[in-house]
């Protein structure tokens, strides 16, 4: 699924949208390490479920110093991503891994746009930049472990 995250006009909007798409994605990864049968790929994930419920906290206080309260949880499409990985759950775990590829993509694709946003300053720009590079690590780590199988 192709995100618009990283395309709203709002500062609050953005870190809003961003704080659900992390919730949905350690929903996703919770989902996904219930299901891969190899430890060190599970080992991996729950790692990077701990990067996004971080960025979800980040963002949160960024969120609360503007006036704005943070959400605590995701929104309709955690249905759709953990949807994805319990489906490739029956399959095994190339099949999670690959939903877990395609939620990655929809991540990068979300801060790529949000560190450019116009009217993120430096110190948030910074926090953005480093969850993007979380988020290029993970996928990256997906595509190899995938290449693996």
């Amino acid at each position: 699924m192709a995100t618009t995250i990283g395309t709203e006009t709002r500062l609050a909007d953005l870190l809003t949208d961003l704080i659900q798409l992390d919730c949905d994605a350690a929903y996703a990864y919770r989902a996904a390490i219930d299901r891969i049968d190899n430890a060190a790929f599970r080992s991996a994930l729950t790692a990077f479920r701990q990067d996004h419920l971080r960025h979800a906290d980040e963002l949160g206080e960024h969120l609360s110093a503007i006036g704005k309260t943070p959400p605590t949880d995701g929104d309709i499409k955690s249905f759709l991503t953990q949807g994805k990985v319990m489906l490739g759950g029956l399959l095994g775990d190339k099949a999670v891994l690959q939903a877990m590829r395609s939620n990655e993509d929809d991540a990068n694709a979300a801060y790529e746009r949000a560190v450019r946003h116009r009217d993120v300053g430096p110190q948030l720009r910074a926090i953005l930049q480093r969850a993007f590079d979380d988020e290029r690590q993970h996928r990256d780590w997906i595509v190899e472990a995938l290449a693996e199988l």
